[in-house]
């Protein structure tokens, strides 16, 4: 297994919200997985070309197999004007800031500004960034949460998030826990959007499938907390499209201009009462803009759109493809590779790349949660078995036939290669670390924020 980071886990130990423990217990296999004798953890190795790195070329050369399962790398930006704003921030930042990623340990967000902030994007990243704005300090200082974001939360002048869409109630991508869970939050009132949930969702809720009549139902019941009880609140707003980030220096934030959208066809109209059709055609109701325009104040907005994936330096080199637009390698959904100029339209009987394979996000785009991509994950693995025992051919050195290296062959080209790999037992040393620090503070663990000080922990 190889890691750039020097510690494992991923999107399970940078990505899960921190008052979300319970998500974080799927890393407890990986844990099982490592006391098998010929499995290899190397971390601190970036995949790439050049000085400082270890060519794919070079690890296909040494196994029957690989199975790129490296997730999304980046967020995706809205391409609309004033983007580079000073308070504009990437919602994927914030996370890994709050979470400890070393890549964001600079972060310094500045929540100092003013009491309204903006949330792009209604998915559930969308509503963790809302809840760590707004969740009691004293619940969140003993999760794992990095300090430097418990400081900074303390500072924070943020008592009002607005989490704003382009489409209805009926088509965000949230959940009804990550909704359930705002709802409850100790001390947070909720502000219905400004038009009535009877415009917005546009179907009567007894005609709805059970799943979105749910969501209707948590969505107007509201809140325990009233808004006259409480100073802190957050608002849904539907049917606003983001259209300009805007500010009169050019530099600072000032506000978000948003265009207004209605939809397509009446919600009603997609409505036939069988349960599964409604759920697809409720889901995907398309919306058009109205030309109607108009702007929240705020200094303060978070991108929260979606992440990406991108190609590894030499894949094309070892044949494996890359989709640029979808951000996903081409795939036959089960997790083998697809050829090539293979799309999925001819999945079932397009050709195979020997021995490539490819599961989670960078196989079937950036939704679902940490348990989806854990099924995915596990199918992936059951096909790879399922070809090694059913004769498939795999990777192929240059003279047919020719062994592979393996792990040795690779432990010796990263040292000739001057790298540094964290060993498994090497991540116990700094998992062991953060633990009693985390025990010092009453919390869990406490993150190590730099690599070279994870690094240096190895020295000691």
């Amino acid at each position: 297994m190889f890691e750039q980071l020097p510690v494992p886990y991923g999107l399970v130990r940078y990505g899960v919200a921190p008052d979300h423990p319970e998500v974080k217990k799927s890393s407890e296999t990986l844990v099982d997985v490592a006391k098998y004798p010929h499995f290899n953890f190397a971390g601190n190795i970036s995949i790439g070309v050049g000085a400082g790195s270890l060519p794919l070329p070079v690890i296909a050369q040494n196994y029957d197999a690989i199975l790129f399962a490296y997730g999304a790398s980046r967020d995706r930006k809205l391409g609309i004007p004033g983007e580079d704003l000073e308070g504009v921030v990437s919602a994927r930042a914030f996370v890994g800031w709050y979470n400890g990623l070393p890549e964001y340990a600079d972060l310094d967000p500045d929540l100092t500004k003013g009491d309204t902030a903006v949330v792009i994007g209604q998915g559930n990243v969308a509503l963790d960034v809302t809840r760590i704005l707004l969740a009691p300090l004293e619940e969140l200082g003993r999760t794992d949460i990095s300090e430097q974001a418990v400081e900074v939360l303390s500072k924070s002048k943020v008592k009002n998030v607005k989490v704003i869409g382009r489409r209805g109630p009926l088509q965000a991508p949230y959940t009804i826990k990550e909704i359930r869970e705002l709802m409850h939050l100790p001390g947070v009132g909720f502000a219905p959007p400004p038009e009535s949930w009877d415009e917005l969702i546009g179907v009567e809720r007894k005609r709805l499938p059970r799943q979105l009549r749910r969501i209707a139902e948590l969505l107007e019941k509201g809140s325990k907390t009233t808004l006259e009880a409480t100073e802190k609140a957050w608002q849904l707003g539907y049917l606003r499209s983001p259209a300009a980030f805007l500010s009169s220096t050019n530099w600072d934030l000032e506000a978000v201009g948003f265009e207004q959208t209605e939809y397509e066809v009446a919600p009603s109209s997609v409505v036939t009462g069988d349960p599964s059709a409604d759920l697809n055609a409720l889901r995907k109701l398309k919306v058009r803009s109205t030309g109607k325009k108009g702007l929240v104040r705020t200094s303060l907005a978070f991108r929260s759109v979606g992440y990406q994936s991108e190609p590894l330096d030499g894949m094309k080199d070892i044949g494996v493809p890359f989709d640029q637009a979808l951000g996903v390698i081409p795939n036959d959904r089960w997790g083998r590779v697809l050829s090539p100029g293979q799309g999925p339209a001819g999945a079932l009987t397009a050709g195979h790349v020997p021995g490539m394979y490819c599961a989670g996000w960078v196989k079937r785009g950036p939704t679902g949660v940490i348990a989806s991509t854990m099924d995915d994950a596990f199918t992936t693995a059951d096909i790879i078995s399922k070809d090694w025992q059913e004769g498939v051919k795999f990777a192929r050195t240059e003279t047919e036939g020719d062994s592979k290296g393996g792990w040795e062959t690779i432990a010796r080209e990263m040292k000739e290669r001057s790298l540094r790999p964290v060993s498994w037992q090497g991540w116990e040393k700094i998992d062991a670390l953060e633990r009693a620090r985390g025990k010092e503070k009453g919390k869990e663990r406490e993150k190590i924020r730099s690599v070279a000080e994870m690094l240096k922990v190895l020295d000691g």
